[in-house]
């Protein structure tokens, strides 16, 4: 089984404005470091512009509302991206770029090695995850006794996981 994960965010404004740029400006560089890890298995693509990153995929028409849907081999993979990359440095930084929404945001869970998910099947999964907690159908990073840099690394908490 492969680790699936969906995180989604709503900018502070839309993806041209100056107050998102550095952030939007950084996307095509930190998603391609990504995509060379060692354990990353694949990342839902935009059709948009270099440098656009998957912003033009909008969920339920908000044009500021914003998702990263992938899929890595293992928890140890994405940790290493997520917590022992530049990456980390952009994540610190999200309340600059990105609203307080105050509820769940990411969600992951496990899929059959080949198994490509859309964004609808992960929309489902964090709905599920927001209405019945952490399970083995939908969880958070605390859900994963193998998240070792999560529990070492992981950036103060500003909004739900």
């Amino acid at each position: 089984m492969h680790l699936a994960e969906l995180n989604i965010g709503r900018l502070v404004a839309k993806a041209d404005d100056p107050r998102v740029a550095e952030f939007i400006g950084a996307l095509d560089r930190v998603n391609g470091l990504g995509m060379r890890m060692p354990g990353f298995v694949w990342m839902m693509q935009g059709s948009g512009a270099p440098g656009t990153g998957n912003t033009e995929t909008k969920i339920g028409g908000d044009p500021r509302l914003v998702s990263n849907l992938t899929v890595w081999e293992s928890v140890e993979a994405l940790e290493r991206f997520v917590w022992g990359t530049v990456h980390r440095q952009f994540y610190e930084r999200r309340a600059e770029w990105f609203e307080l929404l105050g509820e769940r945001h990411l969600v992951m869970w496990h899929v059959p090695a080949g198994h490509r998910p859309s964004l609808e099947e992960g929309l489902a999964r964090l709905e599920h995850l927001k209405t019945h907690g952490d399970s083995d159908h939908a969880f958070g990073w605390s859900h994963l006794p193998a998240a070792r840099l999560y529990r070492e690394r992981a950036c103060t908490p500003i909004a739900a996981e």
